[in-house]
């Protein structure tokens, strides 16, 4: 369930919702399940995943989840003090690509996956407004498997809006979003399967 409150009001004659510093448009179910379902399993099969570790206060630190970087070969990202160097692009990552650039009108040249495997794998709040993006950038969130609640937080006024990210959804933030808002996957201690979340990107 969406809550449109305090983010705005959804445009009768449009999919995209505008707010204060941002907008964004959710479809939830983008990919039918049949769809959702297979990419689900190849994804889990044949995605080089990783466990990264992060230094907090001198120790270090496992993520809380497990992540890959994949696309163009000359664009790493660097997040959290690690940086990623991209893995070809698989088959499966390319058609999802191009089945959610006719609805971005944006070419993306990488990919970031992170699997949560349980309730109790999660990401923080944080921004992705890192340099490599540039300014006002559009971000393409895709979801294969259990729903999980993923917020949104003004950093000034503190306003949250609470999205169900299901199974075969895409969200794509744009405008000001990625500078104004933070966004974060809570835990939880209800049992939930795994989720894969795929966040198309286009690095400068």
């Amino acid at each position: 369930m969406v809550q449109l409150n305090l983010f705005g009001e959804k445009n009768n004659d449009s999919e995209l919702i505008k707010g204060q510093n941002g907008e964004y448009i959710f479809l939830p179910s983008f990919f039918d399940s049949s769809v959702a379902n297979d990419y689900l399993l190849k994804l889990r099969n044949k995605i080089k995943w990783e466990q990264e570790e992060m230094k907090i206060y001198g120790k270090i630190v496992k993520f809380p989840r497990l992540t890959a970087w994949y696309g163009d070969n000359d664009k790493p990202y660097s997040f959290s003090g690690i940086t990623l160097n991209p893995n070809n692009w698989t088959s499966e990552l390319t058609e999802i690509k191009k089945k959610i650039e006719t609805k971005c009108n944006v070419i993306f040249n990488s990919v970031l996956l992170n699997l949560y495997r349980n309730g109790q794998d999660s990401i923080s709040w944080h921004t992705d407004a890192e340099k490599e993006l540039g300014i006002n950038p559009v971000i393409a969130s895709v979801n294969f498997g259990a729903t999980r609640k993923f917020q949104l937080r003004h950093i000034k006024t503190k306003e949250k809006i609470e999205i169900e990210m299901t199974h075969g959804s895409l969200l794509i933030m744009q405008g000001e979003l990625q500078h104004f808002w933070q966004h974060q996957v809570p835990k939880t201690n209800i049992p939930v399967g795994e989720r894969i979340n795929l966040t198309y990107r286009v690095i400068k």
